[in-house]
């Protein structure tokens, strides 16, 4: 996106205002004594404005039964690159530019109707007015197709690496080396990105065809002893979600933080395992985190970690970034804030529950196709549809993806087959097979108890309150994300009578909801998951 002038002005003007004088340093000889800090961001997915939240199912890792408790402590208005910069601004400058490094975990600059009308280089520039320093490639990051991500790089002033993707081409890693060492607060900071290593069953496979996405604890222990020998800290920044960054931190030595994302997590103070600090910082540039470092003679000292939220009363905006903002969604502006329908309630996403807004989008997938029953992946992206109005910025919000869909029919044992994947995903016993949440369906009702063996852990299945027939075929909608077999649903491409349809997911639910006009939450099917004990 070419900008005016000016507003290139306004974005250098700020870039020069926020930027970090920490640069890549050449191992110094001695063992350092200072003090720094990470500020970092994971798992922003396009949100570059601030957006409305209360207690509850805010956002889709909020307010979800099926995790940890995780919530906002009251209503008002969070986030927005613009509050995000004067948040950064205040802590550069109370400790000094030099002493402060910040970082981003990934699922970055997609997931958002800016972002895919910009291709994802929005963000890009907002991240380049902040001054980010360093960004770990999440599995959102290759939406956009490897081609398109390698381009924003070459917009990017920081770089985005991953060591645990390859370029099936060169046998490199994707973009180039995964590893910097910055100077920060006079310590030699080194830090080494991560990627999700199940990248390639999170979207389009067209996406990732390029790419070999690996182990990111084999890839750390490769890289570890010569970033170790470079540095007097040890970073890593990680797309991976918590549970294997603790597996990470267990299983190889020598690490002294990880910088965490993915699993959408809000880890403060820092959580300690095996000798090693573990942060993350929630989603959505809601919050921003804030870990400092005292070394002493290069050994840690102590680190303490805050998660602050940005309520927009608390940290007004930055005036270069919110008009930086303000010119990135001039020419899509109508687009983007045209009203579909009104919200009677909170209509939110949830990941390892059943979903009001998948419930919701089922159902008009449903109506448009005369279907039985419709499934969707279970994504954990996106803010909720508060009371009010519906604008097509938010619904791009929860459907970001240019999915297709696809009509078939399934028998009653096929269902009952992806259900029980959905378990295993949800309790795989590995955490590295870990990959999407719960299955979101329309027209089902199901239990199931991830403490009991694969294959025998469904039971009491519904199609529209009646009980499944293990023979019957049932007609089915889904998308064509689904029939490739993301999430490791590969059942669908045994379906009978597939049709793939000229449709865009986004665009049936969209009409659905100016159909209706008046959109209430919907009830909920009973979808009852027991975890393993």
């Amino acid at each position: 996106m070419i900008l005016p002038k000016i507003l290139l002005q306004v974005a250098l003007g700020s870039l020069l205002l926020l930027a970090t004088g920490a640069l890549p340093a050449a191992p110094q000889p001695g063992a350092a004594s200072g003090t720094f800090t990470i500020l970092h961001t994971n798992d922003i997915h396009g949100r570059h404005r601030p957006f409305a939240v209360a207690p509850g199912n805010a956002t889709a890792q909020t307010g979800d039964p099926g995790r940890p408790p995780s919530s906002f402590a009251h209503a008002g208005t969070v986030g927005g690159f613009a509050h995000l910069a004067t948040a950064v601004a205040r802590v550069r400058q109370q400790r000094g530019a030099a002493s402060v490094l910040l970082l981003d975990g990934g699922d970055t600059f997609g997931d958002d109707l800016l972002a895919n009308q910009t291709q994802g280089a929005a963000n890009i520039h907002l991240m380049n007015a902040l001054g980010y320093q360093f960004m770990a490639l999440g599995n959102h990051d290759y939406d956009y197709g490897s081609a398109r991500t390698r381009e924003l790089q070459q917009l990017a002033h920081f770089p985005m690496r991953g060591a645990n993707v390859t370029d099936k081409a060169t046998g490199q890693p994707f973009l180039g080396d995964p590893t910097q060492v910055f100077t920060v607060g006079g310590v030699r900071v080194g830090v080494l990105a991560l990627t999700y290593h199940n990248s390639g069953l999170t979207g389009n496979p067209k996406n990732t065809a390029a790419l070999t996405f690996s182990s990111g604890i084999e890839a750390t222990r490769r890289y570890l002893p010569g970033l170790r020998a470079r540095a007097d800290v040890v970073v890593v920044l990680s797309h991976q979600g918590t549970k294997v960054d603790e597996q990470l931190a267990r299983e190889v030595p020598g690490i002294d933080l990880i910088v965490g994302a993915h699993s959408h997590d809000r880890l403060t103070p820092p959580r300690r395992v095996a000798g090693v600090w573990v942060v993350q910082a929630l989603s959505d540039a809601a919050v921003l985190g804030q870990l400092t470092v005292q070394v002493q003679k290069g050994h840690l000292t102590k680190v303490e970690g805050i998660a602050p939220t940005l309520w927009a009363n608390q940290y007004p905006a930055d005036p270069a970034v919110a008009a930086l903002v303000d010119s990135l969604r001039a020419p899509y502006r109508a687009q983007l804030e045209e009203v579909l329908a009104t919200a009677t309630g909170r209509i939110g996403r949830q990941y390892k529950s059943a979903s009001p807004f998948d419930q919701l989008a089922g159902e008009l997938l449903r109506e448009a196709t005369g279907a039985e029953v419709a499934l969707l992946p279970g994504v954990g992206y996106g803010v909720s549809l508060e009371a009010g109005p519906i604008t097509r910025e938010a619904l791009y919000t929860l459907l970001p993806h240019p999915s297709k869909l696809v009509t078939m029919t399934l028998t009653g044992a096929q269902l009952t087959t992806l259900l029980e994947q959905s378990a295993t995903n949800l309790n795989p016993g590995n955490d590295l097979l870990r990959v999407g949440g719960l299955i979101q369906s329309s027209g089902l009702a199901w239990a199931a108890d991830l403490g009991r063996p694969a294959g025998r852990r469904v039971r009491a299945v519904q199609v529209n309150g009646q009980p499944l027939a293990a023979t019957r075929a049932y007609r089915v909608v889904t998308h064509n994300g689904m029939l490739s077999g993301i999430h490791r649903y590969t059942t669908f491409a045994q379906g009978q009578q597939i049709q793939q349809l000229d449709k865009g997911v986004t665009d049936v639910v969209e009409a659905g909801l100016r159909r209706r006009r008046k959109i209430a939450p919907p009830v909920l099917a009973r979808v009852q998951i027991q975890p393993a004990k």
